[in-house]
Formats: structure tokens, C-alpha cells, sequence
């Protein structure tokens, strides 16, 4: 009984250490709807910054902000991150609003990053 108790406890002590996660945001960073801290160096900020304004990018306007965490309507079109933006953030697509690159993931179109 007394090892049966012992294997319980040390299973659920297990478990309880699996499940936590500790996240750091570091200046400069968003945190992301799953957690994930996105990190951009500034010189690929300002890159990015750059390109918005060399290739013209047009806002898109939708009823609601688009915001971290939040997900970006299906009639707004993702667009491709250019590789020269660094490589923490070509798995995802971007949406230029509001004077703010927002950072989508793609699978789920929720913004986990936001680049004002």
C-alpha cells in the first residue's frame, strides 16, 4: 500500500512538472496566443519596417482591430513572409493594419506578433 501511494505521488508530481511551462517575454517581444515568445532581432525590424513602406503594402481594413491573440477574419488574405524578414518568422504570414505588421500564424489565423 505504502509503495502504491509512493508510484501515485511521484506520478502526479510528474505530471504537475510536464504540464508547467515557463514563458520569458524579453523586450521588444510579443507573446503569442500558444505561448511562444517570437523573438526579432532589430535589424530584421526595421527590414521589415523597411519593406512595408518600399513595396507599398496597402492596409487592410476589417470591422473589428486586429489584435494579438485574436484571429484574423477568413475574408482577409495572409500574405507570404519574405525570407529577408529573418528566419524566427518565415512560418508565418503577415497583415499589414493599422500601421502595424501583425505576425499570423497560418494554420489557425490567429496574430501571434505584432511589429508597430
Amino acid at each position: 500500500m505504502k509503495k502504491l501511494f509512493i508510484l501515485a505521488a511521484a506520478a502526479s508530481l510528474i505530471a504537475t512538472m510536464a504540464t508547467a511551462q515557463t514563458t520569458v517575454v524579453t523586450p521588444g517581444t510579443t507573446t503569442g496566443a500558444a505561448g511562444a515568445t517570437i523573438q526579432i532581432e532589430p535589424e530584421y525590424r526595421t527590414r521589415i519596417k523597411s519593406y512595408v513602406t518600399e513595396h507599398k503594402v496597402r492596409p487592410v481594413e476589417t470591422r473589428e482591430r486586429i489584435v494579438v491573440g485574436a484571429r484574423v477574419p477568413t475574408d482577409v488574405e495572409l500574405t507570404a513572409v519574405p525570407s529577408d524578414w529573418g528566419p524566427s518568422v518565415t512560418k508565418y504570414r503577415y497583415v499589414y493594419s493599422g500601421n502595424r505588421v501583425m505576425l499570423v500564424d497560418p494554420g489557425t489565423r490567429t496574430v501571434v506578433h505584432e511589429i508597430d
